[in-house]
């Protein structure tokens, strides 16, 4: 897969070549997170079998999809993923409950954002 570049706002300097996302395959998921997030591969291959294995019925794909493909396009993206962190973690540690809701909401859209991704982005 050729690299990608995709910016992220607040990162300041050069955008970062990121890595496209695959098809909406669980085939091709699987692949790109062997490929450009090893470290997500054990987690994605567990969850996989358990959740999916050996069942006869699809329903629980679209769901375990939804997921990983957020957590690959987060992933591929050190900048977004880091972000993300922080934030939860700023979140956690806030005294302000206001200040920790707007820490949360930020955290929520950039995922919701990243789970948005079409592939080839």
């Amino acid at each position: 897969m050729p690299a990608h570049a995709l910016h992220f706002d607040g990162y300041e300097g050069e955008p970062l070549r990121l890595p496209p996302m695959p098809e909406h395959t669980p085939q091709a998921l699987r692949l790109a997170i062997q490929e450009h997030t090893p470290h997500l591969l054990p987690d994605f291959e567990a969850h996989w079998k358990r959740v999916i294995g050996d069942a006869f019925n699809i329903t629980p794909v679209p769901a375990f999809m939804r997921l990983w493909w957020t957590q690959y396009a987060i992933a591929r993206d050190p900048v977004l993923d880091s972000h993300l962190r922080d934030l939860e973690a700023r979140a956690a540690k806030s005294e302000d409950p206001e200040e920790s809701i707007r820490f949360l909401e930020e955290y929520s859209r950039l995922r919701h954002e990243a789970a948005e991704r079409k592939p080839g982005e």
